[in-house]
């Protein structure tokens, strides 16, 4: 079995992304490479946070490596959290202490106006250093309070209008077709199954 490597220690991320790969793909992420180098997250787009996590982290293990780099737009905020979204309450950010902040900064933005957008991209780098992107978008609407168990971040404010609920309220198949990760990943299997494949047995 063909192994690659995900440049996270997210555990709700690389929950996601097993289901979505499947199970013919040996999975590892950094928590199995307790040595290898952390990646400061500085491009100003999420493209290029992920191409230069992607990037070190293969180096760094001689395996192809896909990482990708999330985050919320609110139109609203003009954008933000955007690439900041992990960190948007501060260096010790916890998930709880972001939605309070994104609460606190729309407590007087009118229902209509709270548009937001879950954006994610995807690079695929290769052993040998080449680079493959993929990008996706969810479009949404950020609620006055939380609603739903499943998920991670700002899952339980961001509601799918078209669903009537929000991302923290779907069965995790169902956020995993709808789900901007999940329309990037799906983009990027075909060109992971084509990088595994010049693997030498």
């Amino acid at each position: 079995m063909k192994t690659l490597v995900i440049a996270t220690t997210n555990r709700g991320k690389l929950h996601e992304i097993l289901q979505i790969l499947g199970p013919d793909i040996c999975l590892k992420s950094l928590a199995d490479f307790p040595n290898a180098p952390e990646v400061i997250e500085d491009g100003d787009t999420f493209e290029a946070n992920a191409i230069k996590k992607a990037s070190i982290i293969a180096e760094h293990t001689g395996l192809p490596t896909l990482a990708d780099d999330s985050g919320l737009e609110v139109d609203a905020l003009n954008g933000a959290p955007g690439i900041y979204s992990a960190r948007f309450s501060g260096e010790n950010a916890t998930d709880s202490s972001n939605n309070t902040k994104l609460l606190c900064l729309l407590e007087n933005t009118p229902d209509d106006q709270r548009t937001a957008r879950f954006r994610c991209a995807i690079a695929i780098v290769s052993a040998d250093g080449t680079v493959q992107t993929t990008e996706a978008a969810w479009e949404g609407r950020i609620l006055r309070s939380p609603r739903g168990e499943h998920g991670f971040g700002y899952d339980p404010l961001f509601l799918i209008p078209d669903q009537n609920c929000t991302s923290a309220e779907l069965p995790p198949e169902q956020k995993n077709r709808l789900s901007h990760r999940g329309q990037a990943l799906r983009a990027a299997k075909p060109l992971l199954l084509n990088v595994l494949e010049q693997i030498p047995e």
